[in-house]
């Protein structure tokens, strides 16, 4: 690990300098460096510390050192520094859009979005922060008093994905340090320019040095399971595929580390026989091309009742044929996938899908050029047992599948392995919420095409994850419950 840097980040050509890693308060270089593609074009922009081993023992050291100190600060002066944060990421707003945009290459809408939704959750934890509960009663045999309180897991390690460079490390971060832990992050190597703006901000903020450090790095696997061997790391926060999830739960199993899951979803999108069409395709645009369809909450599949099938899948192709496509900067309303791997995976999906029957309605065109662009695609008469109507697609195909028979939908759709999210459109919201009521999800929209909300528990059930980010929840995700039963007759 090379001498810390004494300067600001992101200031000037982003090209000129290396992005650096944060630790212990301070920017560091690391020996080795990597690059950070702009997904539109292809081209380099930015060289980031590529961290490893050393740096990643100097992280957990400065967040173990930060600890007692943190976790021994007033709930009100936690509060004040995420207070901070939020209002930094307002007055930056601009910026940390820009950078969204760069380094994932989504709309600008979209990354404006998240970035107001990023702070969001700094402004709730805020207020969380001086409100985190415990009780005290009286035991029934009347001769102890029990105390419960919640207190700090302790240093906790975040693994955080690409698709949400801002708003991820702030649903990770808000809660940690309102629930008065310290925190280690690792932001995805494709996205890791916001998550370092965002450590600049809580260092203006008042962040004491140790409580938030940021390691970039291309060696995910060596840097976690370095964390997770580490006996002052308490706690995990992982947000990425179920298949990885696996892997670090089975590693963390060794130590017993608490660990929560946000993992991989396939959420179907059920159009009910008296849905209002206009508003399902409304919210179906929505909840499927938000991101270009990059999110783990976002609609899979399109599941629609037979007697509307033709005119909601002739609508919804209207809608999608409207879509531009191309670079955020240009205004687009879809921009590209995060790499060339990611339209290749899709390309073979969709491909896939064709060959065993399925009709392409609408396909927009591809820009021309450089960039990893996959054109915004509706699907018709797609097989129950394809790839495409069963694994997670990240990218803006929208399959229409037709189904007759609701106990028949509902028990398909529960046997797959994930969990996550759900959406259902119907006229009738009674209907709606008891059709959202059998899903075996842990979110489910009614005539909504969000559902991610600072002050809502985001998380799935089955493989799709463990435990809950966001309201009450994900705070309580980052402390232990602590039991002291007092003897009252003591001195008598």
């Amino acid at each position: 690990m090379t001498q810390a840097v004494d300067r600001r980040v992101f200031t000037g050509n982003l090209a000129s300098q290396v992005v650096p890693a944060f630790i212990n308060g301070r920017w560091i270089d690391a020996d080795d460096t990597f690059e950070v593609d702009d997904p539109a074009t292809g081209e380099q922009v930015a060289a980031v510390a590529n961290c490893g081993i050393t740096e990643a023992d100097a992280a957990v050291e400065a967040a173990w050192m930060a600890s007692a100190s943190w976790a021994s600060q007033s709930p009100l002066n936690r509060a004040d520094v995420l207070f901070g944060v939020y209002n930094l990421m307002v007055r930056d707003s601009r910026r940390l859009t820009e950078l969204i945009a760069l380094e994932n290459g989504k709309s600008f809408a979209d990354a404006e979005a998240e970035v107001r939704y990023a702070a969001a959750f700094f402004r709730w934890y805020a207020e969380e922060a001086v409100r985190i509960e415990g009780n005290y009663s009286v035991a029934p045999n009347g001769l102890s008093r029990t105390i419960v309180s919640r207190v700090p897991v302790g240093v906790a390690a975040l693994v955080t994905p690409w698709n949400f460079p801002a708003a991820m490390p702030a649903r990770k971060i808000a809660p940690a340090l309102a629930a008065g832990c310290t925190v280690v992050l690792k932001p995805a190597a494709e996205t890791p320019l916001t998550t370092v703006a965002i450590a600049e901000l809580l260092a203006e903020a008042g962040a004491p040095a140790g409580v938030v450090n940021i390691l970039p790095t291309l060696d995910a696997a060596g840097v976690v399971d370095r964390w997770l061997g580490d006996s002052r790391v308490r706690k995990l926060s992982f947000t990425g595929s179920t298949a990885v999830g696996r892997t670090l739960l089975r590693a963390g199993a060794d130590r017993v580390l608490n660990c929560s899951m946000e993992l991989g979803g396939a959420a179907p999108f059920i159009v009910l026989p008296d849905a209002d069409l206009d508003r399902a395709v409304r919210d179906g645009m929505v909840a499927k091309f938000r991101g270009g369809g990059q999110a783990c909450s976002a609609a899979n599949t399109f599941q629609v009742h037979t007697s509307v099938a033709d005119e909601f899948t002739k609508r919804l192709a209207g809608a999608v044929a409207k879509l531009a496509v191309g670079p955020s900067i240009g205004g687009a309303d879809i921009g590209p996938l995060i790499s060339a791997q990611a339209v290749e995976r899709l390309t073979a999906i969709v491909d896939s899908a064709v060959s065993q029957g399925a009709q392409v309605v609408v396909q927009n065109d591809r820009p021309q050029g450089a960039g990893y662009f996959f054109p915004p695609t509706v699907l018709a008469d797609v097989p129950r047992d394809s790839v495409i109507a069963t694994e997670e697609l990240f990218g803006p195909v929208a399959p229409v599948l037709v189904w007759d028979d609701l106990d028949e939908l509902v028990g398909r759709l529960n046997r797959s392995e994930y969990g996550l999210a759900a959406y259902v459109q119907a006229r009738d919201v009674g209907t709606g919420i008891k059709v959202g009521e059998r899903i075996d999800a842990g979110m489910v929209a009614v005539n909504r095409g969000l559902l991610s909300d600072p002050a809502a528990p985001f998380g799935g059930m089955k493989q799709s994850g463990l435990g809950r980010e966001g309201a009450q929840h994900g705070l309580h995700e980052f402390t232990e419950v602590k039991y002291i039963s007092a003897d009252w007759t003591a001195g008598d």
